[in-house]
């Protein structure tokens, strides 16, 4: 299946499994999102992923994605929001000076940087600019 935007498909599905209580979703694999799901491990978003190839003869590979709940919370999920914010369509770029200091509100936004994908606190301390991809609170 074609997708126009792979981002928010995969993104849809992690959606899609925090509504069902799943504890693991599968996605299309892509370097850029590895990438994106390294920042939201490090951000204490998933608990992790690994990827994984289908069929050797297909040549396919996926991402498993270990979504996280909360112990405390009657296992709710640690994800309360996540959206897209560039589009193919739109892009969205921000300096770093216009990304927060501090882990005030608990927003992750997720950025393509000329030194990689990272959330807005690595890049602020990088003093790296670059496309907001994703927000994640």
């Amino acid at each position: 299946m074609l997708h126009s935007d792979p981002i928010a498909d995969m993104l849809t599905r992690i959606r899609n499994a925090l509504l069902l209580k799943r504890t693991s979703v599968k996605a299309p694999y892509s370097k850029v999102k590895e990438n994106i799901l390294e920042a939201l491990k490090r951000a204490g978003f998933i608990q992790g992923f690994e990827v994984e190839q289908e069929s050797e003869q297909l040549k396919t590979k996926f991402l498993k994605i270990t979504l996280k709940y909360s112990s405390q919370d009657n296992n709710s999920s640690v994800i309360s929001k996540i959206k897209r914010v560039s589009k193919p369509s739109w892009r969205v770029y921000v300096g770093y000076r216009s990304l927060s200091a501090k882990k005030l509100n608990r927003v992750v936004k997720v950025l393509s940087t000329s030194k990689g994908i990272k959330t807005d606190y690595e890049a602020r301390e990088s003093e790296l600019g670059g496309e907001v991809l994703l927000e994640v609170s």
